[in-house]
């Protein structure tokens, strides 16, 4: 809970879920066993339903802004973000000086600019916030937040996201919490795709693909899975005073990635199947590794 310059509690701010979705509704009800005063606002009636015992449901965005220190906005695109900000039932209609405005659906980061222009003059701050994990993490308070916006704007909204999350990470200034959020889809994305090539080539050398995931999953939890090289600081090559030990490591590893690589190549042309992810990825391995080029 939030405490005051001499130390003594003061009270949660109150919330508002504008979107009930499978991630706002999570929100809305990971908030509530927080304990935290919300107010819901959706189209549908049968979204808000579940609110009325536990929370308030409001008409409008703004009605539900009037409520609320902390408006978190979860619908499906940009196009929908403005549209509850803006206009005579908008949040920034009902909103008073000093609320926040979490933008929590996944949009782009110029839409975050126009909108907190447009929010400033009304007093009210808007900050980004992409959220990873799904649905599930969102229900049970679970989510990792990553927050673009100032220092004191994420001091401000924290202790809502708190509530949501296991994890709250201040990325940078506005638009960065959702450009971090659109880098995590990526990999999300690249991974299904590279899963996808892999059943291809599979199924046609009479691979069991129910037991490929099986061993698939298994494998991830020792080894891990995408993130086993998201380590360093930055993407560049490797610099001349890297540590030789680590370098030394990464060839290796590089070293059997060129070897699998060539061979599932080999395999795929064998079978007749195309693998053009796997055919990009040889061909970026070294850079994926942290070299210019193969490594001496």
């Amino acid at each position: 809970m939030p405490q005051s310059e001499n130390g003594q509690a003061l009270p949660a701010p109150r919330a508002g879920v504008i979107g009930l979705g499978d991630i706002g509704g999570g929100l809305a009800s990971s908030l509530i066993a927080a304990g935290i005063a919300v107010s819901v606002c959706d189209l549908r009636e049968e979204a808000t339903a579940p609110f009325r015992e536990g929370g308030h449901v409001a008409a409008t965005p703004a009605a539900l802004a009037a409520r609320s220190d902390v408006v978190l906005v979860a619908v499906f695109n940009d196009a929908q973000v403005r549209a509850v900000l803006r206009g005579p039932d908008g949040v920034l209609a009902g909103a008073a000086p000093g609320t926040a405005v979490v933008i929590v659906s996944t949009i782009p980061s110029a839409t975050v600019l126009e909108l907190r222009a447009e929010a400033a003059p009304h007093g009210v701050s808007v900050v980004d916030c992409g959220v990873s994990g799904g649905p599930d993490a969102a229900a049970g308070g679970e989510l990792v937040c990553m927050i673009g916006g100032s220092a004191e704007e994420v001091d401000q909204v924290r202790p809502v996201l708190d509530a949501i999350s296991c994890l709250v990470l201040h990325m940078g200034p506005p638009g960065a919490g959702l450009a971090a959020k659109l880098a995590r889809n990526l990999i999300t994305y690249g991974s299904w795709l590279a899963a996808f090539e892999a059943q291809e080539l599979a199924e046609a050398a009479g691979i069991d693909l129910v037991k490929l995931g099986e061993a698939t999953r298994e494998s991830d939890k020792r080894i891990g899975g995408a993130s086993r090289l998201m380590f360093r600081t930055t993407a560049a090559p490797w610099p001349a005073d890297t540590h030789e030990a680590l370098l030394g490591a990464m060839r290796a590893g590089w070293e059997v990635a060129h070897k699998d690589l060539t061979t599932i190549l080999a395999l795929g042309a064998d079978l007749g199947v195309a693998l053009p992810l796997a055919e990009l990825t040889e061909r970026r391995c070294d850079r994926v590794f942290g070299f210019d080029g193969a490594p001496e």
